[in-house]
């Protein structure tokens, strides 16, 4: 089985990957990136059996090329844009405009290709103004591939901040702290959904492990990162009921940096 995969899930699909071979013996294979990345690759390959990006938007996207069957599709966990920092938040970060200080060092992930740099876009865009938006891009070091690597930027210190998700100090609680957003910020909550893919070889097979990731024993392991299990969760850490899902148009500024 071929899984092609937004990196926003490594860590949990990774371990119920492992337990659904077990369980199977089927050898589950899964190629981890930018959700839209992967989403290329795929449609590329013309192979896959099953894509899980790491927020609606590009699921309607594939949905809209005709690359999964939508009927397929189910939500497995929910997912809250936040700041991350290192841990011990050397350089007193605590707000969103925090991140337009001069000589601060700041990442997101490229929108053109990675979901929560999609999310990133919206709240800058949404909430800082022109010259604010100015300042945020000078500090910009640079534009990361993943949703894996925009946490590792933070671990190795290799910004001081980056706009992500509130999971990723459960990633790596030992070097990332998680600085909440205003609630007035955050315009939807994402999640992280999956579907066959039209390339699929065995849909029944493919069918099979959806049926596995959100069922309890699937779910687990994404609890056991501290993922949120439904939207009230999220929306309780917010503290405020958002919409779910949805997509964002990333201006063309932010393309092709």
């Amino acid at each position: 089985m071929l899984i092609f995969a937004g990196a926003a899930g490594k860590p949990p699909l990774e371990e119920a990957a492992g337990v659904f071979e077990r369980q199977t013996g089927v050898k589950v294979r899964i190629v981890f990136g930018g959700s839209g990345f992967v989403l290329s690759q795929m449609n590329l390959a013309k192979k896959g059996d099953l894509y899980f990006p790491g927020s609606s938007d590009f699921m309607e996207l594939a949905k809209k090329k005709g690359l999964v069957f939508p009927e397929s599709e189910k939500k497995v966990v929910y997912l809250v844009p936040a700041i991350n920092v290192r841990k011990g938040n050397p350089r007193g970060i605590k707000s969103l405009r925090d991140l337009t200080r001069p000589g601060l060092r700041v990442a997101i992930a490229n929108p053109e290709g990675v979901c929560v740099g999609v999310y990133a876009v919206e709240i800058i865009e949404n909430n800082l103004t022109a010259q604010e938006k100015a300042a945020f891009r000078n500090n910009l070091a640079n534009y990361t591939e993943s949703c894996e690597k925009t946490a590792t930027a933070v671990s190795l210190q290799a910004v001081d901040a980056v706009i992500g998700w509130e999971v990723f100090r459960h990633w790596d609680p030992k070097r990332i702290e998680t600085i909440p957003l205003q609630r007035h910020e955050i315009a939807r909550i994402g999640y992280i959904p999956i579907a066959i893919a039209k390339f699929t070889a065995d849909r029944r097979l493919a069918q099979q492990f959806i049926d596995f990731i959100i069922s309890g024993e699937g779910r687990s392991s994404f609890q056991k990162y501290h993922y949120f299990l439904s939207p009230e969760a999220a929306a309780l850490w917010i503290g405020e009921k958002k919409p779910v899902g949805g997509e964002y148009a990333v201006p063309g500024a932010w393309m092709g940096k």
